[in-house]
């Protein structure tokens, strides 16, 4: 049987290509405009400045200047993070661990909270990837959320678990990278 009514989805953009936060990104907007509260947690990001904080600031400014609602009151991004944490071997700093703890005690109290109408966790599945947040304790409180709450993860490698209890999996695979040519990132497409 088919279920046909509406409720709020949990969704992943996972995979090794380019635009799993874009994508996130693209709907956080799409749900901002349509009058929706957003919030955007970043959870490893945070020491490099990014071209969505000054969008978000830019679409406030222009909202204000034709009258319109502040974009704030819609759409909030919260660097949560240091930016890149040491994996591979070497021992994770605490400082990283602790920060990716509190940026998890934030995400599940806005998703619980009922403030929100979509909270995107982006970066989360390689906090979880890294062993650095437990998948079930994410799930558990995916679980729980509000009935009209939406939540989207981010990040490579998503964690089996959460594939299994998400609605949405999209996974981004790359074809073609202007790395593969030496190019670098480009501001604004990358960052």
């Amino acid at each position: 049987m088919t279920e046909t009514s509406r409720r709020g989805l949990i969704v992943i953009n996972t995979g090794p290509g380019k635009g799993k936060t874009t994508a996130a990104l693209g709907t956080a907007l799409r749900a901002a405009g349509n009058g929706m509260r957003v919030l955007i947690l970043q959870f490893l990001k945070g020491s490099w400045h990014y071209g969505e904080l000054d969008a978000v600031a830019a679409l406030d400014q222009a909202l204000a200047q034709t009258g319109g609602p502040p974009a704030g009151q819609n759409i909030v991004i919260r660097q949560m993070g240091r930016g890149f944490v040491k994996v591979g071997g070497a021992e994770t700093d605490p400082e990283d661990l602790r920060l990716v703890e509190q940026a998890w005690q934030d995400a599940a109290e806005a998703i619980l909270s009922g403030e929100w109408d979509l909270v995107v966790l982006d970066e989360i599945n390689y906090a979880i990837g890294y062993k650095m947040l437990d998948a079930e304790k994410v799930a558990e409180t995916l679980r729980q959320k509000p009935e009209m709450v939406h939540v989207i993860l981010t990040g490579r490698n998503a964690h089996p678990t959460l594939v299994e209890l998400a609605d949405t999996v999209t996974e981004m695979r790359e074809v073609k990278h202007a790395y593969q040519k030496g190019i670098l990132a480009q501001r604004g497409i990358e960052f």
